[in-house]
C-alpha cells in the first residue's frame, strides 16, 4: 500500500514538472528529492517506537529525561500536552503509554499486543467507552509490566485495533502501587513496601497539575 502511494505521488510530481517544461536533469533531481522525503517519512512512521526509544535513551544520558528514578520511586514530568507519558516495558517490549486514572483498565493496541506476545482470549468482547465512542475489545493478560524499578505481573488488559497506536495505563495498574500523586507538575509513583501493603492510595487525578490529597507544603510546614 505504501509503495502504491509512493508511485502515485511520484507520477503527480512528474506530471506537474513536465507541464512547466523543465529540463530532464532538474526533473530527475526533483523526483529523487521527493522520493527520499517520502521514503524517510514512511520509515519514520513504521519505526516510530524504535526511534522513540532511541531518543529516550539519549535524553536519559543527557540528564533531560522526563522519566526519572530515585531509589524505587519513579517521577514523570508532565508533557507539553498536559498528560503524563511513561516508558513502559510489556513482556520486555518498550512502549510509550499514557497514564490515565480515568481508565478503569489498561488498554493496548493490537500492534502492541502482537509485539509483546500478548494473545487476546476468544471470549465475548468487552465494550469500552473511548473519546471516539464505544469500541469492542478483547481481554488479555500482560505477564510482566514494568516502569523502571516498578514491576507487576499478570496484569489484565483490553486489546483493540480501534485504539490505533495509543496505549493506556489504567487504574488496575495504579491501584497496585503503594501510592501515586502529583506534585509540581510531576507524577510520583511509589512501590508497595511489603506484601501487607495493600496500596490503593490513588487519590490524585494525573490530569491535574496539583494534588487533591497528600499535598506537600512547600513552605516546610
Amino acid at each position: 500500500m505504501d509503495l502504491i502511494w509512493l508511485v502515485g505521488v511520484l507520477v503527480l510530481a512528474l506530471s506537474a514538472l513536465s507541464v512547466r517544461r523543465l529540463s530532464f536533469g532538474l526533473v530527475l533531481r526533483s523526483l529523487i528529492s521527493w522520493a527520499l522525503i517520502i521514503v524517510l517519512t514512511v520509515l519514520a512512521v513504521a519505526h516510530r517506537h524504535e526511534i522513540g526509544a532511541m531518543f529516550a535513551a539519549a535524553s536519559a544520558k543527557l540528564g533531560i529525561d522526563d522519566q526519572q528514578v530515585e531509589g524505587e520511586t519513579v517521577r514523570i514530568r508532565m508533557a507539553p500536552d498536559g498528560h503524563f507519558w511513561a516508558r513502559v516495558k510489556l513482556n520486555g517490549v518498550e512502549r510509550r503509554m499514557l497514564i490515565d486514572s480515568g481508565a478503569t483498565i489498561t488498554a493496548i493496541s493490537s500492534e502492541t499486543a502482537a509485539a509483546a506476545g500478548i494473545d487476546p482470549d476468544n471470549g465475548l468482547p468487552a465494550l469500552i467507552e473511548t473519546a471516539n465512542g464505544t469500541v469492542q475489545a478483547k481481554r488479555g493478560t500482560i505477564q510482566r509490566l514494568g516502569i523502571g524499578p516498578l514491576e507487576t505481573a499478570d496484569l489484565g488488559v483490553v486489546v483493540s485495533q480501534s485504539f490505533g497506536d495509543l496505549d493506556v495505563l489504567g487504574m488496575n495498574f495504579l491501584s497496585r502501587l503503594h501510592s501515586w500523586r502529583v506534585e509540581n507538575r510531576t507524577l510520583i509513583l511509589e512501590p508497595r513496601k511489603d506484601s501487607a501493603d495493600k496500596g490503593g492510595d490513588a487519590t490524585t487525578d494525573p490530569k491535574d497539575s496539583e494534588p487533591k490529597h497528600r499535598r506537600r507544603d512547600d513552605s516546610g510546614g
